[in-house]
């Protein structure tokens, strides 16, 4: 069933409501056939050939490994002037994510995943459908004037193919003035979207400590060092890190998701290593700062208390993903356009998870919206059985030509 948005607001919505059913179903094809990060070749060559059977004007493959870029020019230029005295043409960027996760399905339906242990489990297959559908009105209507650059990036699960695609040049051969990305959101029901003009997600950090000690027999333990022990006194202790040491108007988390010591057929062996895995996440630097300086100095002395030695590896892996306020602004209004200002969230909450559009906000000023989808079958992200709602497809397209045809009217 589609959305009651008022197709006299949109001819974007309008004509994308007309290819619904196409639309379904190479969203479902693609979740049939999930690929995760860098290996999304079937993917990549089923978004190139549909571009170009929409008449897209330039089809670039093989940008950041696996990343496709489309490139449609309006019906006129819009020329700007540049501070070194050149002469350039507006543009703006949109970006669909389209990798798979490492999950098995656990869903029935005849779109499941064909490929075991594989799944489309965040709703990527459902952003590339609205970007391609985004596409296919773009280059039939080509009513605005500069360039529209179609970004369709590999690996944002975790494999940071948007800062892939930027160090293959991607803003460099296809320069932007601003950028906008827009992802599901099953909290929001369908119909809505919503964002904020600061942080939308935080950075992501994963870290290991790996506490050496010395190895010896469970029934002996004065004999040896018992690294398990002391990583189960770093993993009480760094609970105290955001309770004691961040500001409570800042916010921030440190979980430690998994430790490794020892064989689990050796029950009376006391292992000389025990290793520690978590993540951190934050808004600000100087919180991610404060983090990375305390675990180490927190887990370095408690190891020594003990007679062992702790070592901390911080690796900083996607920065927050912060908007634009004057692009916030602006993708707010171009939002209120399709579905009415009461169905906008202007303010949403910033979520503790990471997006590595992040890179690409920090390149270029732009937004990155969330897009109600409701629960369907009560799932969120990253669920087994979760499924994006394809009732959705055409208003995330329209939303995306929108942001095209306001930033660049004729």
């Amino acid at each position: 069933m589609l959305l009651a948005v008022d197709p006299a607001k949109s001819g974007a919505y309008r004509r994308l409501a007309s290819w619904h059913a196409e639309l379904t179903a190479f969203r479902r094809d693609l979740h049939a056939h999930p690929e995760l990060g860098y290996e999304e070749v079937r993917t990549a060559g089923r978004v190139a050939e549909a571009l170009k059977l929409f008449g897209v004007d330039e089809v670039h493959v093989g940008i950041g490994k696996t990343g496709v870029v489309g490139v449609i020019r309006g019906a006129a230029p819009a020329i700007l002037n540049t501070d070194d005295g050149l002469q350039r043409v507006r543009s703006i960027g949109l970006r669909a994510d389209m990798d798979a996760l490492p999950m098995r399905e656990e869903n029935d339906f005849a779109w499941r995943s064909s490929s075991q242990g594989l799944m489309h489990g965040c709703g990527h297959d459902g952003h590339t459908a609205m970007l391609l559908g985004a596409a296919r009105y773009l280059a039939q209507t080509r009513h605005f004037r500069g360039t529209v650059v179609l970004i369709f990036q590999p690996g944002e699960e975790g494999f940071a193919g948007a800062k892939a695609m930027i160090d293959d040049g991607l803003f460099d051969r296809f320069p932007v003035d601003a950028v906008y990305a827009m992802h599901n959101w099953p909290s929001l029901p369908p119909g809505t979207i919503g964002l904020n003009s600061w942080p939308m997600m935080a950075a992501a950090d994963r870290f290991e400590i790996t506490v050496q000690g010395r190895g010896g027999h469970g029934a002996h333990p004065y004999m040896a060092i018992d690294p398990i022990l002391v990583a189960g006194h770093i993993v009480i202790a760094a609970q105290s890190l955001v309770a004691r040491n961040i500001n409570p108007l800042d916010s921030a988390v440190v979980s430690i998701c998994a430790m490794h010591a020892g064989e689990l057929g050796a029950f009376s062996v006391i292992p000389r290593q025990a290793q520690l895995i978590g993540t951190a996440r934050s808004f600000k630097r100087e919180v991610q700062d404060m983090i990375e300086e305390r675990l180490g100095r927190l887990a370095e002395s408690i190891a020594l208390g003990f007679g062992a030695t702790a070592r901390l590896d911080y690796h900083r892996m996607y920065p927050a993903t912060v908007n634009t306020p004057d692009e916030a602004a602006f993708a707010g209004d171009v939002a209120a356009l399709l579905v009415g200002e009461d169905k906008v969230i202007r303010d949403l909450t910033p979520s503790m998870g990471a997006e590595d559009f992040s890179f690409m906000l920090q390149s270029r000023p732009g937004a990155y919206l969330r897009i109600g989808q409701g629960g369907e079958g009560g799932c969120f992200l990253h669920s087994p059985r979760y499924d994006f709602n394809d009732d959705i497809l055409p208003l995330g397209g329209a939303l995306m030509a929108e942001l095209a045809e306001q930033a660049m009217p004729l």
